[in-house]
């Protein structure tokens, strides 16, 4: 489970004002391959079952992992799409997250540190789930608006934040909320659940062709 001991708690005047560039993420990962226990926390066992059981179709056409980390989420969520792109900033995560999709030849990996950078494509799926609060709010924004760019049309948008205090840029709140305010001109809410430890927001493409 991620608690506090897992990911470093804010002070007052703690909490870190800019986006957490790659590096934060390798010096995580340089010392354990597993840092936030994806593969063996109940948190993360639940949460990606609750993600799954969230989605509104059965089975997509192209979906966008946004921070798929080792793959244990992609592992599960490539059995509901022809085909699955997943980001993360770390070249070493990505090899262990093409290792554990072995099995899926539909999955496929990207080195891309988002906004800044993104994929070529569109979307009927863009999951970005523990992502969002390590962003600074303008980096939040043109977050925003590289998903806007690369919807298909009605494409499901789907938000999953921790809620603990964290010294990253924004809350789990912070990010869903501004996340959902930004994208009010292109999607709407479908589904919102709440635990005490995350939250999960499921967002609708509102226009017949949002990209």
């Amino acid at each position: 489970m991620e608690t506090t001991s897992d990911r470093p708690t804010d002070a007052p005047t703690g909490r870190r004002t800019k986006t957490l560039d790659p590096n934060y993420f390798q010096g995580m990962y340089a010392t354990e391959a597993d840092p936030w226990h994806f593969a063996t926390s109940p948190y993360e066992r639940d949460k990606y079952a609750a993600t799954l059981a969230a989605l509104p179709r059965a089975h997509y056409a192209s979906a966008l992992e946004v921070g798929c980390s080792i793959g244990v989420f992609t592992h599960q969520l490539c059995r509901r799409c022809d085909t699955l792109i997943g980001l993360d900033v770390v070249p070493s995560v990505l090899e262990a997250a093409r290792a554990r999709c072995a099995d899926c030849p539909n999955a496929h990996f990207q080195l891309a540190a988002v906004p800044g950078a993104w994929p070529d494509g569109r979307f009927d799926l863009i999951v970005i789930s523990e992502v969002a609060y390590y962003l600074d709010r303008a980096d939040l924004a043109r977050l925003v608006a590289r998903v806007e760019g690369a919807l298909l049309p009605q494409a499901d948008i789907v938000l999953v934040h921790w809620l603990g205090v964290t010294h990253y840029p924004l809350s789990g709140d912070e990010a869903a909320e501004g996340f959902i305010a930004g994208a009010r001109d292109f999607a709407t809410v479908v589904k919102q659940a709440r635990t005490a430890e995350y939250r999960l927001d499921v967002l609708r493409a509102s226009k017949s062709d949002a990209g």
